[in-house]
C-alpha cells in the first residue's frame, strides 16, 4: 500500500473531564479531573509538540445534554461534558510553552457577537504568531438556546444561513478593515498607524449589522484557519464555501470515502480546488508495544468505561431519549433539528439500544484501532488511502497516557514508513497544513473582502 501524503494529526480534546470516551475519568491513571489546572494543559501541549502534532482541536458546547432520561443526572454523575470551561482561555498558556502546535478552537457563533469575537480571534492569532484555527459551529442543543434566552434552536438550515452572514461580517473585519502596511510604528514621526489605510466596515445582513473599525491590527493569518464539522447537505454547502479543514465521523472506510468525495465535489462546485479542504476523521487509538499489551490495555479501559454515558451523549446529538426503549426494540428515528448526519447514520444502520451501547463500548462512537505500532500504522494508512482523507482527530482515552503512548509507540513507526513528518515546517498554521502561505488563498470566499472601500464595498477585484 502506498500513501503519498503525510498524515495530518490533531489531538481531539475539550476543556472538561469527560469528552468522547466517557467514564474513563474513573481510571486510576487518568488525570482529566485536573482539567481546571494550567499545568494539565501545558504538560499536554509539550507532549503533543514532542510528537509533532499539527494541532490540538478543542471541542465545546454551551448547553447541556438533557435528553437522556429527561434530565442531567447521569450527565453530572459521569461528567459528560459537564462541567465544561471556556476553550479559548487555554490557548495563551499552551502557546507559551510551544512554538509550532496549532490550536483549533470551537466557538458557537450563536453565542458570540461577531464584532467582539473577531477581535478575540485576532488577539490569539497575534499572541500565538499565527497558530489559531476556528471550528465553526452553529449549535444544536435546545438547552443552549434556552440558556441564551431563546425558546429553542433555530431550524437546522437557517442556522447555516445565519453562519453565512456571520462569516461575511468577520471576513470584512479580518481582511478588509486594515491594510497590510497600515501599521508603521514610527516613533519619531508619532505615527503608529496610517489613518488612510484603516477604514470602518459596513455590514447590514439578514442577521447581523455592524459599522465600525476592526479593533485589532492585522495578525499573521488575519483570518484563522477555518474548521467545520457539518456533513448534512446544507452543512456541506457551507463547508464548500468557507471550510479549510472538515471533521467527519465515519464507521467504516467506504463511508469515509463517500463523505470525502461529496465534500471535495462541493468544494470544486464552489470554485475552489479539491485539495483546498483537508479532511480529518475522528478516531480512537489504543496502542501497545505488543499486541498482547494493547489488548490488555483495551480490556482495562473497557472495565472503567461507561457505555451508558456515551449513549446519553449520543442521545443529545439526535434528540432521542433512548432510555425509553427496551434493548432490542426498534427505534423511531424521525427528522431531527439536531445533528442530521448522526440521525441519518443511525437510520441506515437501524441501530437498537443494545447495538448503540455496543457502538459506544468505551464511551465513544468513533472507529477504534487496538494493536502494536505496526498494526496501528497499517490501519491509519488504510483509512487514509481507502477513506480518501488527510488526517485524524485523535480522541483521548486515559489522560495523559493515551497521547504519550501514541507519541512514543506510534509516531516513530509512522515516521519510519515516511507517513509522518520528522520536523515542523516554519510558517503559520495555515502554511503548515497547506504549504501555500499564511493567508487565505485568493479563491477562498473570505479573500474577496480584502480591498474594502470606506463603505464596506470592494474597491477593486481580487485576483
Amino acid at each position: 500500500m502506498t500513501v503519498k501524503k503525510k498524515i495530518l494529526l490533531n489531538a481531539f480534546n475539550m476543556n472538561c473531564v469527560g469528552h468522547i470516551n466517557h467514564g474513563l475519568w474513573t481510571h486510576p491513571r487518568d488525570r482529566s479531573t485536573d482539567y481546571n489546572k494550567l499545568s494539565y494543559w501545558t504538560s499536554m501541549a509539550k507532549t503533543l509538540e514532542r510528537g509533532l502534532f499539527d494541532g490540538i482541536f478543542l471541542a465545546d458546547i454551551v448547553g447541556v445534554y438533557d435528553i437522556y432520561q429527561g434530565n442531567v443526572d447521569l450527565v453530572l454523575k459521569e461528567s459528560v461534558q459537564l462541567p465544561v470551561n471556556d476553550p479559548l482561555m487555554l490557548v495563551s498558556a499552551m502557546a507559551g510553552v510551544t512554538e509550532h502546535l496549532g490550536f483549533g478552537i470551537t466557538v458557537n457563533l450563536s453565542a458570540e457577537a461577531p464584532y467582539i469575537f473577531a477581535r478575540r480571534i485576532s488577539t490569539l492569532d497575534h499572541l500565538t504568531d499565527g497558530r489559531i484555527g476556528w471550528n465553526i459551529v452553529t449549535g444544536y442543543l435546545d438547552s443552549a438556546a434556552r440558556a441564551l434566552g431563546k425558546s429553542g434552536q433555530d431550524e437546522h438550515d437557517s442556522r447555516y444561513d445565519r453562519a453565512d452572514d456571520y462569516l461575511e461580517l468577520c471576513y470584512k473585519l479580518w481582511e478588509g478593515s486594515w491594510d497590510d502596511d497600515a501599521v508603521l510604528g514610527d516613533k519619531a514621526g508619532r505615527l503608529y498607524a496610517d489613518p488612510a489605510k484603516v477604514r470602518p466596515v459596513s455590514h447590514h445582513g439578514r442577521f447581523y449589522s455592524s459599522e465600525g473599525y476592526h479593533l485589532a491590527e492585522p495578525s499573521r493569518q488575519r483570518t484563522p484557519v477555518l474548521y467545520q464539522a457539518g456533513s448534512s447537505g446544507r452543512g456541506r454547502e457551507f463547508a464548500a464555501r468557507h471550510a479549510e479543514c472538515v471533521f467527519i465521523i465515519a464507521t467504516d472506510k467506504a463511508a469515509a470515502r463517500s463523505a470525502s468525495r461529496a465534500i471535495r465535489e462541493a468544494t470544486v462546485a464552489a470554485g475552489r480546488k479539491p485539495d483546498d479542504v483537508k479532511i480529518f476523521l475522528g478516531i480512537t487509538v489504543i496502542p501497545g508495544r505488543t499486541k498482547a499489551e494493547a489488548d490488555e490495555r483495551h480490556d482495562e479501559y473497557k472495565h472503567y468505561a461507561s457505555p451508558e454515558a456515551g449513549l446519553a451523549h449520543f442521545a443529545a446529538g439526535m434528540g432521542i431519549d433512548f432510555s425509553q426503549y427496551d434493548m432490542d426494540e426498534p427505534i423511531t428515528y424521525g427528522t431531527s433539528n439536531s445533528i442530521q448526519s448522526i440521525t441519518q447514520l443511525a437510520q441506515q444502520k437501524r441501530w437498537t439500544k443494545r447495538q448503540l451501547l455496543g457502538e459506544v463500548e468505551i464511551g465513544g462512537r468513533y472507529p477504534r484501532i487496538v494493536g502494536d505500532a505496526a498494526h496501528v500504522a497499517d490501519e491509519l494508512a488504510s483509512w487514509m488511502e481507502e477513506g480518501e482523507i488527510d488526517g485524524f482527530n485523535l480522541t483521548r482515552t486515559v489522560t495523559p497516557e493515551s497521547y504519550e503512548d501514541f507519541v512514543d509507540i506510534v509516531v516513530p513507526e509512522l515516521q519510519a514508513r515516511g507517513l509522518y513528518k520528522t520536523e515542523y515546517e516554519e510558517g503559520a498554521l495555515r502554511h503548515k497544513i497547506f504549504g501555500a502561505g499564511d493567508r487565505l488563498p485568493g479563491r477562498h470566499a473570505g479573500a474577496g473582502y480584502r480591498n474594502l472601500g470606506i463603505s464596506g464595498v470592494l474597491r477593486k477585484a481580487v485576483p
